[in-house]
C-alpha cells in the first residue's frame, strides 16, 4: 500500500523506469519504488518530468501537486479514468437529497466548532472555549443561524488578536492557505477516485470553485491545520514540509489509529456512502489529539 510524500524542492529532472521515479539532478541519483509513493510535491519551478512518468503517475492515482512560485500549492494531476463507473456515479451524485445534506452540513458545522473549541482550550482560553461549546450545541438545521460564521469569528479573534482577519497578508494567513490547500487536495484526490465530481457540494455551492464538495468535507479538520500554528510549530523556514509531514500523523478513526492520509481516504467515502443512502451510521468523523 502507498504510503510515502515525496516532496522535490530543487533542480532536478524526474523520469520512469521499471517501477521507479528516478530523481537526478547534476550530483546525484536516486530511485524510488513508485508502489510505495501516495503523494508527489512539486515545489520548485527547476523541476523537470518526462512524460512517461506523468503517465505513470497518472494510471495509479498518485496524487501530484505543483507548488507556485511564492510556494503555495497552485494545482493538481488529476487523471481522467479516475473511476470506470464514473457516469453511473455522478448521476446518483446529482439527484442527492437536500435532506440529506442539510443533516451532514449539520454534523460538519457542529465537528469544526468542537475542534476549534479544542484548540481554545489548549490554550487555557476557557470562556471562548465555553462559547463555541455552546455554539455546538445550538446549530439548527442547515446552520440557517451561521453558529459557523459567529464561532469562527470568536475563534480567530481568541487565537490571534481582534485585529486579525483572514484577508490579511501575513504570516498566519500563508500558512493557514498552506495547510489548509495540503488538506483540500487530500480530500480532492479520494473524491476523484471515487469516481465523483468535486463542484458539486452539499453547502458551499460557488460557481467558480472547482472544489465545492471537498471544501465542505474539510472543514472539521482546518482545526487540525490551525493546531500547528498555535503550537509554535511552524515557521518561515519549515512550514511547507511540516503540512505536507501532517498527512502522516497518527489520528483515530472509527476507533482505529491510523495516518491521516489512509483516514481521509475512509472518510470521505463514508460520507459519500452517507449521502447516497441516508444511512447517519456512515457519519464518522476524524479525531485527533493535539
Amino acid at each position: 500500500m502507498a504510503f510515502r510524500t515525496v516532496m522535490v524542492s530543487s533542480r532536478c529532472k524526474l523520469e520512469y523506469s521499471l517501477n521507479y521515479l528516478v530523481y537526478k539532478n547534476s550530483e546525484t541519483e536516486k530511485l524510488i519504488l513508485l508502489d510505495e509513493i501516495k503523494t508527489l510535491v512539486i515545489d520548485s519551478l527547476q523541476v523537470s518530468i518526462t512524460s512517461s512518468l506523468l503517465f505513470e503517475l497518472m494510471k495509479r492515482k498518485i496524487k501530484v501537486i505543483f507548488i507556485d512560485d511564492k510556494h503555495n500549492p497552485e494545482g493538481e494531476l488529476v487523471p481522467y479514468q479516475n473511476n470506470f463507473y464514473s457516469y453511473r456515479k455522478i448521476k446518483s451524485q446529482m439527484v442527492i437529497s437536500q435532506e440529506f445534506k442539510n443533516i451532514l452540513w449539520n454534523e460538519i458545522v457542529v465537528m469544526k466548532i468542537i475542534n476549534q473549541a479544542k484548540n481554545l482550550n489548549y490554550l487555557k482560553k476557557y470562556d471562548s472555549y465555553q462559547l463555541l461549546v455552546d455554539y455546538s450545541l445550538n446549530v439548527i438545521e442547515d446552520d440557517k443561524t451561521n453558529r459557523e460564521g459567529h464561532a469562527a469569528k470568536v475563534y480567530f479573534n481568541s487565537l490571534f488578536g481582534k485585529d486579525f482577519s483572514r484577508d490579511d497578508e501575513c504570516n498566519i494567513n500563508k500558512y493557514l492557505n498552506y495547510g489548509y490547500s495540503i488538506i483540500l487536495s487530500a480530500v480532492n484526490r479520494e473524491v476523484k477516485i471515487l469516481g465523483y465530481l468535486t463542484e458539486l457540494g452539499v453547502h458551499h455551492i460557488g460557481e467558480s470553485n472547482s472544489f465545492n464538495l471537498s471544501c465542505d468535507l474539510m472543514e472539521p479538520l482546518r482545526p487540525l491545520v490551525d493546531s500547528l500554528i498555535i503550537k509554535n510549530e511552524i515557521n518561515d523556514d519549515n512550514f511547507k514540509l511540516k503540512f505536507i509531514e501532517l498527512l502522516s500523523k497518527k489520528v483515530k478513526y472509527v476507533g482505529k489509529d491510523i495516518f491521516l492520509d489512509n483516514a481521509i481516504k475512509l472518510y470521505v467515502e463514508d460520507l459519500m456512502g452517507y449521502l447516497l443512502s441516508g444511512d447517519k451510521g456512515k457519519i464518522h468523523f476524524i479525531e485527533y489529539e493535539l
